[in-house]
């Protein structure tokens, strides 16, 4: 069977030389995996041929790597190319070397239904001519490569006002042809993403030894995917503004460099970097290709069995909330406004959501708004769950959409009579709240408490034995949102890694190991920086002060509760080190004995065990 005339005969070397053809016919002739770090990063090189010349720096855009997966790409396989562009790699004086990138094809004949290769290609060189020499005189023309060049094409219209777009702040995007985000990488230097902001960071600032500056950076989604976008120091004045969550725009010009997975979770191998060049449009006409924030909502009555530190969206109505509290912070002498907001659901539940900063100064206390959190990070103190926001965190007062609709209609229709319970209660408290079980600590091991998918959290009563003071403390970063223990560079600075910035100063956190005890065994007990606080009746940065230039103090704060026996409510889960396996314990309560509560629970389990006092 002869297949003259199948392919687009010379429309390799018209690409390669910037022309911009529609419709092209190739051959794949073959192709090679190249490798990355995981799924998102998997490009294939294509070896494609239009009958006259070969070309091997082809690049199929990762959306369309399922077609090579299931093998319609096979070695001889005919294809259209419909969507493409090309990237200049190298200029020489033999001219400029391109790398095609395949945005779009389809399959014109299968490779087992060719079976052969088309023609006699020969390899084309850098500049777009064949390998030997110039291009021949015999070279196809626009008009001659068999109906692929588009001569006032709508897509050429498009794609040079992407191009000129790209080249002037005066130009608007707005007619710009568009890639979706999954199809970037750094072989391409002349695009335009059209993408809504997901969520946007509070500016950051560091100082080094090099100088000083800041940053912000924000997670940009469209229908393809998702990446982080992160401007410095003039992008980050000149951007940060400008820029709102939830809203739409069209971005070009900026660096693409592997992305930094120990800060970013978004499910793509790549990120941003503003540039001078760099060219932001917001996008007025939003169409419904566009698709808006994705919420995984959580009751908030499940809240209670989340992991301090997970992240989650949350929605509710403001029940109440605290007056505006200002106040000076100890580690860094910066001055601080906070709001504590109760929201409550359908679910019959509250929670307490703690606001910083603007947010707390501009919240409206008095009209009960619908609060929508999309992630909102949980902590935990005294057994209880409450909510914050950290940089990524997107609030919203009274959205329109459906579930802010129905839980309006849900609360003014006296649903928050109903609620309850509060997920930020403390347990354990002064007044006796021993809602978790009780157990001795050979009761927990008896019973592998631990050991299985969640921790499992028990109540015992114990003495203090023994606290490791000599590492009770660690220097942390002094942002207010984070905890990361920071490194001492030695010059005066503190290195966050987490942050990525140097800083003058930092704060104290406790981290304390202790031995504590009841009448069957001993357990050695983590507690963290709030419930240390609260036992030690000192702060963090008084203990961590006391360590570094008193040790005496130091010895007398933590001998102060040595043989003190407090009501402990205590997490365990079994973790692995390596392949180590250990029970690790932390205390989330921690309160003195109430000696009239706790003589009732043991009258009361005394009347359980010995059928006392049952009719």
């Amino acid at each position: 069977m002869s297949f003259n005339g199948l392919l687009s005969t010379g429309c390799i070397a018209e690409i390669m030389r910037g022309v911009e053809m529609e419709k092209s016919v190739v051959q794949i002739l073959g192709s090679k995996r190249i490798a990355g770090s995981g799924e998102q990063a998997e490009r294939y090189r294509l070896l494609i041929s239009d009958g006259q010349y070969l070309y091997s720096f082809a690049m199929l855009a990762t959306q369309l790597n399922e077609m090579h997966h299931s093998g319609q790409l096979a070695e001889f396989t005919v294809i259209r190319i419909d969507r493409f562009i090309t990237s200049v790699v190298n200029r020489n004086e033999r001219g400029e070397k391109r790398v095609l990138i395949i945005l779009d094809l389809t399959v014109v004949k299968p490779g087992s239904a060719v079976g052969v290769k088309i023609g006699n290609p020969q390899p084309l060189t850098e500049g777009g001519n064949p390998s030997g020499g110039a291009a021949s005189s015999g070279a196809p023309t626009r008009t001659e490569s068999a109906g692929a060049v588009s001569n006032g094409s709508s897509y050429q219209n498009r794609l040079n006002s992407s191009v000129s777009a790209s080249n002037s702040t005066q130009s608007s995007l707005q007619e710009s042809l568009t890639h979706p985000i999954n199809s970037l990488s750094p072989y391409q230097n002349k695009w335009v993403i059209k993408a809504r902001v997901m969520s946007k960071s509070a500016i950051r600032t560091w100082s080094n030894a090099k100088g000083e500056g800041k940053l912000f950076s924000m997670d940009i989604m469209d229908e393809s995917g998702e990446i982080r976008v992160t401007a410095f120091k003039e992008q980050c004045d000149k951007f940060y503004d400008m820029i709102e969550a939830d809203k739409v725009y069209y971005i070009t010009k900026c660096q693409l460099k592997p992305a930094n997975k120990q800060y970013s979770t978004l499910k793509n191998d790549y990120e941003m970097t503003m540039s001078n060049e760099t060219i932001i449009q917001e996008c007025k006409d939003v169409d419904a290709s566009m698709p808006g924030i994705q919420y995984n909502f959580v009751p908030i009555s499940q809240i209670t069995n989340m992991e301090p530190n997970a992240m989650i969206d949350v929605v509710g109505v403001c029940k109440e909330a605290s007056e505006l509290n200002t106040f000076t912070a100890k580690s860094s002498g910066r001055e601080l406004t906070k709001r504590e907001v109760t929201m409550v659901d359908s679910s019959n539940a509250a929670v307490q959501l703690t606001l910083w900063g603007a947010d707390a100064q501009n919240f409206p206390t008095s009209t009960n708004p619908v609060v929508v959190v999309k992630g909102a990070r949980v902590t935990e103190f005294g057994g209880g769950k409450s909510l914050g926001l950290v940089g990524g965190s997107v609030m919203k007062l009274n959205p329109d959409i459906d579930v802010a609709h129905k839980i309006r209609g849900w609360y003014d229709n006296g649903g928050c009579d109903a609620v309850i319970n509060s997920v930020s209660t403390r347990t354990g408290a002064a007044g006796g709240s021993y809602s978790t079980e009780w157990m001795t600590f050979h009761e927990t091991k008896e019973k592998n408490l631990g050991h299985g998918d969640k921790p499992d959290y028990f109540q015992v009563k114990a003495l203090v034995h023994n606290i490791k003071s000599g590492n009770a403390v660690y220097k942390a970063c002094p942002q207010t949102d984070c905890n990361k223990k920071v490194v001492d560079q030695d010059n005066g600075q503190y290195r966050c890694e987490k942050c990525n910035a140097d800083f003058p100063n930092f704060k104290y956190r406790l981290l304390v190991n202790m031995l504590v005890g009841d009448w069957t065994s001993n357990r050695w007990v983590t507690v963290f920086t709030e419930l240390g606080e609260q036992m030690l009746g000192k702060t963090s940065q008084e203990i961590g002060d006391a360590l570094e230039y008193n040790k005496d103090e130091a010895e007398q704060i933590f001998s102060n509760i040595s043989f003190a026996s407090f009501i402990f409510k205590l997490r365990t889960k079994v973790e692995f080190y390596g392949d180590a396996a250990r029970n690790k314990t932390t205390a989330v309560a921690a309160t003195p004995v109430n000696h009239k509560e706790y003589n009732a629970y043991l009258v009361k389990n005394i009347q359980e065990l010995t059928g006392i006092g049952k009719n």
